[in-house]
């Protein structure tokens, strides 16, 4: 009876292997290689976010359960009537506290109490990342995001009424939430080299609109049996997601024993000559950067103020599109809770378009700032076009619908992946490895306020009518593109030296083979 082989790694590696690595070997008997490592780390964390954002999103499917008729309609006169029993057959009475003349605002306010939460957890989130397991970590908040959200369904069948309950699960909920983004990036950081990040990265982050669309569809399908259900089992999907998170995510090569360069795929193989990370002693390696110090790393202010106002667009279509659609009249027509829901998944299959696009492009072009600011300027006339035109038909509405999704979730994307990535492994930190999940969380958490307040201003802007809505959201777009303003120019800048010293060597190229 043969022996199973022992791995080539010391014992204290054995102990930081996540246990189902360790059954696959035992069971495979042989060590598992550097690039199906890779596989695992990018399936098992694009799982976990999706299951962040699927549980996140049901919020904004449920409001037009909850809060079935807006305030701008019972300014209206004569038709509000007719409109008014259209909606109440479609939409149901909706529940206390939120169905009363102040709903929209009240909804505003959890959106708000949940991102604040968020964005301040965002920042610690990231500091702790850095100083412990992050596969503990991600297991912990994906648990606990979990139990809050279930417990807001949960108020469905105790016959909760109080708005201070939901406004405190919430809040837990924005907490444990806090911990997701800044553990998976830092951990495809450890895995993946700087070569292609945008494109691999922009493929990945589709999780974003993966789990929105997978969040909505879940949260639609449920709305039948009762609200609840649409807060229970999203709930209940990512605590599964977070024990597989726990079994399977190896944080890093050396958590595994794997050595980068053996069976290491060809699309890597250029870095191994230039690393990412430069040589240093293990004292300066590991130390952790601090708040202040991640805060002046070049590019790190300008890109967390442009996603500032990038996510408080984005986030403002993620809250509360599907309550949008489904209080506006396509060519004449309303459409029920669940209609409203489907259809609001296509500005995440655009958004997953303008992830992969903007990641392709600021690779060819070496360009994120350039990239970035382009989507955000072309986001503008985009959100002009589907608030004049999106009410004229479905099929408008639906073309409007996935532009939108491509140039406003396109430098989100770009922004919070590729670009958050760059600067935690940025030449100034001297090869320190210990910023990623600090500067990610920087970035990520400046974005998460801006998040935070789109909401809840358009649950008061709102009660003035959706002109004035998308007229804030195109005035955000734009302060987010002025905001890299410098980076493209210093861009555009180098790109033209890069040339000009092209067209030098050309020069001198031609003028030795005509002397010869």
């Amino acid at each position: 009876m043969g022996s199973i082989p022992e791995p080539n790694y010391e014992s204290n590696t054995k102990n930081t292997k996540p246990v189902g690595i360790r059954i696959v070997e035992c069971t495979k008997k042989s060590n598992i290689s550097f690039k199906s490592h890779q596989a695992i780390v990018l399936i098992v964390t694009f799982l976990a976010y999706t299951s962040y954002h699927a549980s996140r999103k049901t919020t904004s499917i449920i409001k037009s359960a909850l809060d079935p008729i807006t305030p701008e309609q019972t300014l209206e006169s004569g038709p509000f009537l007719q409109r008014s029993n259209v909606l109440t057959w479609l939409l149901g009475t909706g529940w206390a506290p939120f169905n009363g003349s102040n709903g929209t605002a009240l909804l505003g306010d959890l959106d708000l109490a949940f991102l604040f939460v968020y964005a301040i957890g965002m920042f610690f989130s990231g500091h702790i990342g850095d100083r412990m397991n992050l596969r503990v970590f991600l297991t912990i908040g994906m648990i606990g995001t979990g139990v809050f959200t279930s417990l807001f369904g949960v108020g469905y069948w105790l016959n909760i009424h109080v708005f201070y309950y939901y406004l405190i699960v919430q809040m837990i909920a924005g907490l444990f939430q806090s911990t997701g983004w800044p553990s998976v990036v830092a951990v495809v950081g450890n895995w993946f080299g700087k070569s292609k990040r945008g494109l691999i990265m922009g493929i990945w982050n589709a999780h974003t609109s993966v789990g929105n669309i997978a969040g909505s569809l879940t949260a639609s399908y449920f709305l039948k049996y009762g609200w609840g259900w649409s807060m229970v089992v999203p709930g209940l999907m990512i605590t599964v997601v977070g024990i597989i998170v726990f079994m399977f995510l190896p944080v890093d090569p050396e958590s595994v024993g794997v050595d980068k360069d053996e069976d290491e795929p060809e699309l890597f193989k250029k870095e191994s000559t230039e690393p990412l990370l430069s040589s240093v002693s293990d004292t300066e390696k590991n130390s952790p950067v601090g708040f202040l110090e991640a805060w002046r790393i070049p590019g790190v202010a300008p890109f967390a103020f442009c996603l500032f106002f990038a996510k408080l667009v984005a986030y403002t279509f993620l809250y509360w599109l599907p309550f949008y659609i489904s209080h506006t009249a396509i060519n004449g027509e309303f459409l029920s809770n669940e209609a409203a829901g489907n259809l609001s998944t296509l500005f995440d299959v655009g958004g997953v378009v303008g992830g992969i696009l903007a990641g392709h492009i600021s690779d060819r072009l070496n360009a994120r700032a350039i990239t970035a600011a382009s989507f955000t300027y072309c986001a503008i006339p985009a959100l002009y076009l589907y608030r004049s035109y999106g009410h004229l038909s479905m099929p408008v509405n639906i073309a409007l619908m996935l532009v939108i999704g491509m140039f406003v979730n396109g430098p989100y994307a770009l922004i919070t992946t590729a670009v958050s990535a760059d600067l935690g492994t940025h030449k100034s930190l001297k090869g320190n490895s210990k910023a990623l999940a600090t500067v990610t969380a920087i970035i990520d958490g400046t974005g998460s306020i801006g998040a935070a307040i789109g909401p809840v201003l358009t649950g008061y802007i709102s009660t003035q009518g959706w002109g004035a809505v998308f007229n804030m959201l195109m005035v955000s777009a734009f302060v987010a593109g002025l905001f890299l303003t410098k980076l493209v120019v210093a861009e555009v800048a180098a790109k033209c030296q890069d040339s000009q010293r092209s067209s030098n060597v050309n020069a001198c190229g031609v003028g030795l083979i005509e002397e010869v």
